[in-house]
Protein backbone atom coordinates (compact mmCIF):
# COMPACT_ATOMS: atom_id res chain seq x y z
CA UNK A 1 0.00 0.00 0.00
CA UNK A 2 2.85 2.36 0.80
CA UNK A 3 4.47 1.73 -2.58
CA UNK A 4 1.15 2.32 -4.36
CA UNK A 5 0.65 5.59 -2.48
CA UNK A 6 4.16 6.72 -3.39
CA UNK A 7 3.52 5.89 -7.05
CA UNK A 8 0.27 7.85 -7.02
CA UNK A 9 2.10 10.77 -5.45
CA UNK A 10 4.75 10.70 -8.18
CA UNK A 11 2.09 10.48 -10.90
CA UNK A 12 0.20 13.39 -9.37
CA UNK A 13 3.32 15.53 -9.25
CA UNK A 14 4.16 14.61 -12.86
CA UNK A 15 0.66 15.67 -13.91
CA UNK A 16 1.15 18.96 -12.07
CA UNK A 17 4.44 19.61 -13.89
CA UNK A 18 2.82 18.74 -17.23
CA UNK A 19 0.02 21.22 -16.52
CA UNK A 20 2.54 23.87 -15.53
CA UNK A 21 4.33 23.32 -18.82
CA UNK A 22 1.16 23.31 -20.94
CA UNK A 23 -0.78 26.24 -19.47
CA UNK A 24 1.64 29.04 -20.53
CA UNK A 25 2.50 27.38 -23.85
CA UNK A 26 -1.20 27.16 -24.78
CA UNK A 27 -1.59 30.87 -24.04
CA UNK A 28 -3.96 30.35 -21.12
CA UNK A 29 -1.58 32.41 -18.98
CA UNK A 30 1.11 34.75 -20.24
CA UNK A 31 4.63 33.26 -19.96
CA UNK A 32 5.68 36.67 -18.63
CA UNK A 33 3.77 35.87 -15.44
CA UNK A 34 4.00 32.06 -15.36
CA UNK A 35 6.90 30.57 -17.31
CA UNK A 36 6.72 26.93 -18.45
CA UNK A 37 8.06 24.31 -16.07
CA UNK A 38 11.04 23.70 -18.37
CA UNK A 39 12.16 27.34 -18.05
CA UNK A 40 11.74 27.22 -14.28
CA UNK A 41 13.78 24.00 -14.21
CA UNK A 42 16.54 25.59 -16.28
CA UNK A 43 16.61 28.58 -13.91
CA UNK A 44 16.80 26.17 -10.99
CA UNK A 45 19.82 24.44 -12.52
CA UNK A 46 21.50 27.83 -12.95
CA UNK A 47 20.78 28.67 -9.32
CA UNK A 48 22.44 25.52 -8.06
CA UNK A 49 25.66 26.57 -9.80
CA UNK A 50 25.78 29.98 -8.12
CA UNK A 51 27.68 30.51 -4.88
CA UNK A 52 25.32 33.32 -3.90
CA UNK A 53 22.38 30.92 -3.93
CA UNK A 54 24.03 28.61 -1.41
CA UNK A 55 24.91 31.57 0.77
CA UNK A 56 21.26 32.69 0.75
CA UNK A 57 20.11 29.14 1.49
CA UNK A 58 22.53 28.97 4.40
CA UNK A 59 21.24 32.30 5.75
CA UNK A 60 17.65 31.04 5.64
CA UNK A 61 18.51 27.72 7.28
CA UNK A 62 20.52 29.49 9.97
CA UNK A 63 17.69 31.90 10.79
CA UNK A 64 15.14 29.07 10.76
CA UNK A 65 17.14 26.63 12.88
CA UNK A 66 18.37 29.18 15.42
CA UNK A 67 14.93 30.70 15.91
CA UNK A 68 13.30 27.27 16.15
CA UNK A 69 15.84 26.09 18.73
CA UNK A 70 15.28 29.17 20.90
CA UNK A 71 11.50 28.80 20.61
CA UNK A 72 11.59 25.10 21.54
CA UNK A 73 13.80 25.67 24.59
CA UNK A 74 11.65 28.57 25.80
CA UNK A 75 8.42 26.70 25.05
CA UNK A 76 9.52 23.64 27.04
CA UNK A 77 10.79 25.67 30.00
CA UNK A 78 7.80 27.99 30.25
CA UNK A 79 5.32 25.22 29.46
CA UNK A 80 6.53 22.93 32.23
CA UNK A 81 6.79 25.71 34.80
CA UNK A 82 3.34 27.13 34.03
CA UNK A 83 1.72 23.75 33.44
CA UNK A 84 2.88 22.16 36.69
CA UNK A 85 1.96 25.14 38.89
CA UNK A 86 -1.86 25.52 38.93
CA UNK A 87 -1.72 29.12 40.17
CA UNK A 88 0.58 30.17 37.32
CA UNK A 89 -1.61 28.37 34.82
CA UNK A 90 -4.66 30.33 35.93
CA UNK A 91 -2.82 33.65 36.14
CA UNK A 92 -1.24 33.39 32.69
CA UNK A 93 -4.16 31.82 30.77
CA UNK A 94 -5.71 35.12 29.65
CA UNK A 95 -2.32 36.63 28.76
CA UNK A 96 -1.40 33.64 26.61
CA UNK A 97 -4.76 33.73 24.82
CA UNK A 98 -4.25 37.44 24.15
CA UNK A 99 -0.68 37.25 22.83
CA UNK A 100 -0.89 33.98 20.90
CA UNK A 101 -3.19 35.17 18.05
CA UNK A 102 -1.11 38.30 17.29
CA UNK A 103 0.40 37.74 13.81
CA UNK A 104 4.17 37.79 13.83
CA UNK A 105 4.21 39.91 10.68
CA UNK A 106 2.60 42.68 12.72
CA UNK A 107 5.89 42.86 14.64
CA UNK A 108 7.93 43.60 11.51
CA UNK A 109 8.02 47.40 12.10
CA UNK A 110 9.18 46.78 15.68
CA UNK A 111 11.83 44.30 14.53
CA UNK A 112 13.21 46.72 11.94
CA UNK A 113 13.13 49.62 14.39
CA UNK A 114 15.03 47.70 17.09
CA UNK A 115 17.36 45.42 15.12
CA UNK A 116 17.42 46.77 11.57
CA UNK A 117 17.54 44.28 8.70
CA UNK A 118 19.98 41.71 10.06
CA UNK A 119 19.49 38.20 11.46
CA UNK A 120 18.14 39.43 14.80
CA UNK A 121 15.00 40.78 13.16
CA UNK A 122 14.38 37.40 11.54
CA UNK A 123 14.94 35.65 14.88
CA UNK A 124 12.48 37.90 16.67
CA UNK A 125 9.70 37.01 14.25
CA UNK A 126 10.58 33.32 14.04
CA UNK A 127 10.83 32.89 17.81
CA UNK A 128 7.59 34.74 18.48
CA UNK A 129 5.62 32.68 15.96
CA UNK A 130 7.14 29.31 16.87
CA UNK A 131 7.12 29.75 20.65
CA UNK A 132 3.34 29.59 20.93
CA UNK A 133 3.14 26.37 18.91
CA UNK A 134 5.43 24.63 21.38
CA UNK A 135 4.08 26.27 24.53
CA UNK A 136 0.43 25.41 23.90
CA UNK A 137 1.22 21.78 23.09
CA UNK A 138 3.38 21.41 26.20
CA UNK A 139 0.61 22.88 28.34
CA UNK A 140 -1.87 20.39 26.89
CA UNK A 141 0.59 17.55 27.48
CA UNK A 142 1.24 18.50 31.11
CA UNK A 143 -2.48 18.77 31.78
CA UNK A 144 -3.06 15.33 30.23
CA UNK A 145 -1.08 13.51 32.93
CA UNK A 146 -3.11 10.65 34.41
CA UNK A 147 -4.11 11.70 37.96
CA UNK A 148 -3.82 8.08 39.13
CA UNK A 149 -0.25 7.84 37.82
CA UNK A 150 0.64 11.17 39.44
CA UNK A 151 -0.84 10.13 42.77
CA UNK A 152 0.89 6.75 42.60
CA UNK A 153 4.21 8.50 42.06
CA UNK A 154 3.60 10.64 45.13
CA UNK A 155 2.63 7.58 47.16
CA UNK A 156 5.92 5.90 46.27
CA UNK A 157 7.79 8.96 47.50
CA UNK A 158 8.98 10.39 44.18
CA UNK A 159 10.07 14.01 44.48
CA UNK A 160 8.93 16.83 42.19
CA UNK A 161 11.72 16.42 39.64
CA UNK A 162 11.38 12.63 39.66
CA UNK A 163 7.65 12.93 38.95
CA UNK A 164 8.34 15.32 36.10
CA UNK A 165 10.94 12.97 34.63
CA UNK A 166 9.05 9.68 35.00
CA UNK A 167 5.40 10.75 34.77
CA UNK A 168 4.94 14.21 33.26
CA UNK A 169 7.68 14.11 30.62
CA UNK A 170 6.59 10.82 28.94
CA UNK A 171 3.01 12.10 28.81
CA UNK A 172 3.93 15.50 27.42
CA UNK A 173 6.53 14.30 24.91
CA UNK A 174 4.08 13.36 22.11
CA UNK A 175 2.40 16.76 22.49
CA UNK A 176 5.80 18.47 22.51
CA UNK A 177 6.90 16.77 19.29
CA UNK A 178 3.65 17.77 17.62
CA UNK A 179 4.37 21.33 18.67
CA UNK A 180 7.93 21.10 17.32
CA UNK A 181 6.65 19.80 13.97
CA UNK A 182 4.16 22.66 13.71
CA UNK A 183 6.72 25.19 14.91
CA UNK A 184 9.27 24.00 12.33
CA UNK A 185 6.88 24.78 9.48
CA UNK A 186 5.83 28.11 10.98
CA UNK A 187 9.47 29.08 11.60
CA UNK A 188 10.35 28.47 7.95
CA UNK A 189 7.38 30.53 6.77
CA UNK A 190 8.30 33.44 9.03
CA UNK A 191 12.00 33.26 8.16
CA UNK A 192 11.30 33.58 4.44
CA UNK A 193 8.58 36.20 5.00
CA UNK A 194 10.92 38.30 7.12
CA UNK A 195 13.65 38.09 4.49
CA UNK A 196 11.19 39.04 1.75
CA UNK A 197 9.62 41.98 3.57
CA UNK A 198 12.54 43.28 5.63
CA UNK A 199 15.27 42.53 3.12
CA UNK A 200 17.34 40.39 5.48
CA UNK A 201 19.78 38.02 3.74
CA UNK A 202 18.24 34.73 2.62
CA UNK A 203 16.00 33.08 0.07
CA UNK A 204 13.17 35.51 0.72
CA UNK A 205 15.40 38.44 -0.14
CA UNK A 206 16.55 36.65 -3.31
CA UNK A 207 12.91 36.16 -4.32
CA UNK A 208 12.25 39.87 -3.87
CA UNK A 209 15.32 40.84 -5.88
CA UNK A 210 14.39 38.45 -8.72
CA UNK A 211 10.81 39.78 -8.80
CA UNK A 212 11.85 43.43 -8.85
CA UNK A 213 14.44 42.69 -11.55
CA UNK A 214 11.93 40.96 -13.83
CA UNK A 215 13.67 37.56 -13.59
CA UNK A 216 10.38 35.69 -13.34
CA UNK A 217 11.74 32.20 -14.04
CA UNK A 218 14.44 32.71 -11.40
CA UNK A 219 11.82 33.91 -8.94
CA UNK A 220 9.73 30.76 -9.46
CA UNK A 221 12.86 28.61 -9.16
CA UNK A 222 13.54 30.18 -5.77
CA UNK A 223 9.94 29.54 -4.77
CA UNK A 224 10.43 25.89 -5.74
CA UNK A 225 13.51 25.76 -3.50
CA UNK A 226 11.50 27.09 -0.56
CA UNK A 227 8.89 24.41 -1.22
CA UNK A 228 11.52 21.68 -1.30
CA UNK A 229 12.98 23.07 1.91
CA UNK A 230 9.55 22.90 3.51
CA UNK A 231 9.16 19.26 2.46
CA UNK A 232 12.59 18.45 3.90
CA UNK A 233 11.69 20.15 7.20
CA UNK A 234 8.46 18.18 7.46
CA UNK A 235 10.18 14.87 6.67
CA UNK A 236 12.89 15.51 9.25
CA UNK A 237 10.31 16.47 11.89
CA UNK A 238 8.30 13.31 11.26
CA UNK A 239 11.42 11.11 11.42
CA UNK A 240 12.42 12.74 14.69
CA UNK A 241 8.92 12.11 16.01
CA UNK A 242 9.03 8.42 15.05
CA UNK A 243 12.51 8.00 16.51
CA UNK A 244 11.72 9.59 19.87
CA UNK A 245 8.28 7.96 20.16
CA UNK A 246 9.21 4.42 19.11
CA UNK A 247 7.98 3.28 22.53
CA UNK A 248 4.59 5.02 22.25
CA UNK A 249 1.53 2.76 21.76
CA UNK A 250 0.12 4.86 18.90
CA UNK A 251 3.33 4.52 16.90
CA UNK A 252 3.52 0.81 17.59
CA UNK A 253 -0.02 0.38 16.23
CA UNK A 254 0.98 2.41 13.14
CA UNK A 255 4.03 0.17 12.52
CA UNK A 256 1.99 -3.00 13.06
CA UNK A 257 -0.66 -1.84 10.58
Amino acid sequence: MTGANALLGVLGFAAFLASLEAVPRLGLVSPDYLPPASRIGAALVELVGEAGFWTALGDTVRGWSTGLLIAVVLGIAVGFVVGTVPVLREVTASTIEFLRPIPSVALIPLAVLVFGTDLRSVLLLVVYASFWQVLVQVLYGVQDVDPVAAETARTFGLGRWARIRHVTWPTALPYLLTGVRLAAAVALILAITAELVIGAPGLGNEIGVAQSGGAVARMYALVVVTGLLGVAVNVLARRLEKWLLSWHPSLRREVAA
